[in-house]
């Protein structure tokens, strides 16, 4: 191999030179060139942009894939440049026991018939976690990394040159300000006349370094001011990469209302084949309609329907268009009143409904022709509407 002796001692001159500087200017022996407010403003925010984009990913990678060794494999498959294996998701692994403990205990018992029901509603759960985990991954994962292992390196590789070309500039301005500091004090002591063991004047000596410090320092500043402006370029860039994000953050909670909308639409389906098979099991204990329904939370009347599973707007509004809310109809007894506990604080929309409490236990009634979702509470001389969804019926 053909080694180049000169360019390895001029390298290793320049090394040594910039590790002086940078040592002596942690010691406060040596002058530092500063940069502009503007510049080191943009340097912070692309480091803040650098460390919060690492710890968006990873923290993304946990909640797309929980399991550690799982992530682990996953990584080393990615930088031996092999495709991930097909892994099975923990709702699919589910459903598959269930599906098999069905079989085994009886396929044709309520209990077996139930565990295949539910089977396949979390064999659907799990193949829209496996196509939110496929599109978050490739909308949102991808660009972050990208960013992490492209941009980001070409910006930290011109910033390690940069304090390079800085330290070049300030050793030559130091270097230039010891050779005027000599030539002066040459010139101060009147030292001009000739030495005549040597080939010229003292003080035509240090002139000479003096003006060679001058070019190099020219030099150094060219080249200092040619790489801070690359640099700013390119910090400057930031703000298209936020604006970048943003677009696939946008798309990352597209992704995951649909797989949520997806997972309610599922759960739905499956309420509505339980309780149907429920109410033929345990006859009396729903009143069946064409709504999906609820499983009961307490019941003391093997008579009464009951269906207790509030369903906010931020519930219901990720059900697609068409979808039916929740409903309730509830049978009163031949008395016409029963008792009623309260389960959340209500908040009368107007005069003709009534505001409830937590725990609070009240008098409830139907009237002919309400609405199955509303019924009328009394609590001492204060009468009002009250929704349904927000009562335990009790006797």
């Amino acid at each position: 191999m053909d080694f180049n002796m000169k360019k390895l001692a001029s390298d290793a001159g320049i090394f040594f030179t910039r590790a002086v500087q940078f040592t002596e200017e942690k010691f406060g022996q040596a002058e530092k060139t500063e940069l502009d407010a503007h510049f080191e403003n943009l340097l912070a925010r692309a480091d803040s942009t650098k460390n919060w984009t690492e710890k968006i990913l990873r923290q993304t990678e946990v909640l797309l894939q929980p399991n550690p060794s799982a992530r682990v494999e996953e990584f080393l498959y990615e930088k031996l440049d092999r495709k991930v294996p097909s892994r099975v998701t923990n709702g699919e692994l589910l459903a598959q026991y269930m599906a098999e403990a069905a079989s085994e205990l009886g396929p044709t018992t309520p209990y077996g018939k139930t565990l295949i029901k539910v089977a396949e509603a979390e064999k659907r759960l799990g193949a829209a976690e496996r196509d939110f985990i496929h599109t978050a991954s490739i909308n949102f994962l991808t660009p972050l990394r990208n960013f992490l292992e492209g941009d980001w390196k070409t910006i930290s590789k011109e910033r390690r040159l940069l304090q390079n070309r800085r330290l070049d500039l300030d050793a030559c301005k130091a270097r230039l300000k010891k050779a005027k500091a000599a030539e002066a004090k040459a010139t101060c002591e009147g030292d001009t006349v000739p030495d005549f063991q040597e080939t010229r004047p003292r003080n035509y000596i240090l002139s000479a370094s003096a003006s060679a410090a001058e070019q190099e320092l020219r030099v150094a500043q060219t080249e200092f001011d040619r790489q801070a402006e690359v640099t700013r370029l390119l910090l400057e860039g930031i703000s298209s990469t936020h604006v970048n994000h943003l677009r696939c953050l946008h798309e990352f909670v597209e992704s995951q209302t649909t797989y949520y909308a997806q997972c309610y639409r599922h759960m739905l389906d499956l309420q509505k084949q339980l309780g149907s098979s429920q109410g033929a099991i345990f006859p009396g204990t729903f009143v069946g309609t064409t709504e999906p329904v609820s499983p009961p939370l307490s019941s003391t009347s093997p008579t009464t329907a009951v269906a207790t599973m509030p369903v906010g707007p931020s519930v219901a509004g990720l059900a697609p268009p068409g979808e039916a809310a929740l409903r309730l109809e509830v049978t009163p007894p031949a008395s016409g009143t029963r008792k009623a506990r309260v389960l959340y604080d209500y908040e009368a929309a107007d005069s003709s409904e009534l505001a409830l409490l937590a725990d609070e236990l009240i008098t409830v009634y139907s009237l002919p022709g309400m609405d199955p979702d509303w019924l009328i509470g009394e609590r001492g001389n204060k009468k009002g509407k009250v929704p349904v969804t927000y009562l335990e019926l009790l006797s």
